[in-house]
């Protein structure tokens, strides 16, 4: 059945997104629901990701690298998509899995509590375990609606959502006061979080879903793990409200080891080593202010966050 809410935009972040794009752009143009207006934010991006968005008849907005923000231009584009109600945010590498996607999305909406909603994300074709797993513990098969009250259950698991493939509604986004101005990244969270807090509900679809994973390093692990740690440290408030993460990341570890155990054994010292690189760079970004900020931009996977730094004075 289609959704009662057939007025939504879609914004996608891009730079240099790659032979992937048009894969991307067939699949939001099979949609069985099309989107009021499709905005591209663009990071002067060298290949042909701009032009090919603009030959399909999206709105393309061209900003400098240098001005990219995971929180500030996502909350740019919301300002710059008017009269809808729903905005879907997605990246260029999340490709929607089938024909009905946004529409099982769009359609948690017909629910006045929802604030916020997010689908499932499978494994890219060709994943390695690790990501494949990862796919499975933090995209379970079963739908769920989160409320204020499990925070106490699920702790920060219950803001939990993903700036990938995600929705949000305008008048719940504007109540919590947008994205963040300036963060490393989980502006996501951020958002989720701030929404639960002022009674909003988080839906999650397991039928909607994109192909989506990352084939990290853990040197790539360590420095994101950097940053997550970076982003709590600073945005306090978060683990105030939903206590800290540490119990999550234990489980996490528990899982992975027993399904590389049972799937790919020859993974396991990998996902220890990957962990352990995990938990070191997360442990320094909660001391982040102790460090140099030439040490810090070494060691960030989003070295442009240090290049705009401000003091939130957290």
């Amino acid at each position: 059945m289609l959704s009662k809410l057939l007025d939504f935009a879609v914004v996608v972040p891009t730079r240099n997104a790659g032979p992937g794009w048009t894969q991307w752009l067939d699949a939001l143009d099979a949609q069985d629901i099309k989107p009021s207006e499709v905005l591209v934010i663009d990071s002067s991006s060298t290949d042909r990701t701009a032009e090919l968005a603009r030959a399909r008849g999206y709105r393309v907005e061209i900003i400098p690298v240098s001005s990219f923000n995971h929180g500030r231009t996502r909350q740019d584009a919301v300002s710059k998509v008017g009269g809808v109600e729903v905005i879907v945010m997605l990246t260029q590498d999340a490709i929607l899995s089938t024909k009905q996607t946004l529409n099982a999305l769009v359609s948690l909406f017909d629910d006045p509590r929802v604030g916020a909603a997010f689908g499932r994300q499978l494994p890219r074709p060709g994943a390695k375990p690790m990501e494949a797993h990862a796919r499975l513990f933090n995209y379970p098969l079963s739908s769920r609606v989160v409320t204020a009250r499990d925070i106490p259950t699920l702790g920060i698991k219950a803001a939990a959502i993903s700036n990938s493939f995600a929705a949000y509604r305008r008048s719940a986004l504007d109540e919590v006061g947008g994205f963040p101005g300036n963060v490393p990244l989980c502006e996501d969270t951020y958002v989720a979080a701030k929404m639960l807090l002022a009674d909003w509900e988080i839906s999650y679809s397991a039928y909607a879903a994109v192909y989506h994973s990352h084939d990290y390093t853990g040197w790539d692990e360590f420095r994101r793990y950097f940053d997550i740690g970076v982003f709590h440290s600073r945005e306090c408030w978060l683990l105030d409200a939903f206590g800290k993460p540490e119990g999550e990341g234990l489980r996490y570890l528990r899982s992975e080891v027993e399904y590389l155990w049972r799937e790919a054994p020859g993974w396991v010292v990998s996902s220890i080593v990957r962990n352990v690189l995990k938990f070191t760079g997360y442990r320094l970004g909660r001391i982040e202010r102790r460090l140099p900020k030439y040490l810090k931009k070494r060691i960030s996977m989003h070295v442009s966050y240090w290049e705009c730094e401000v003091d939130n004075g957290n």
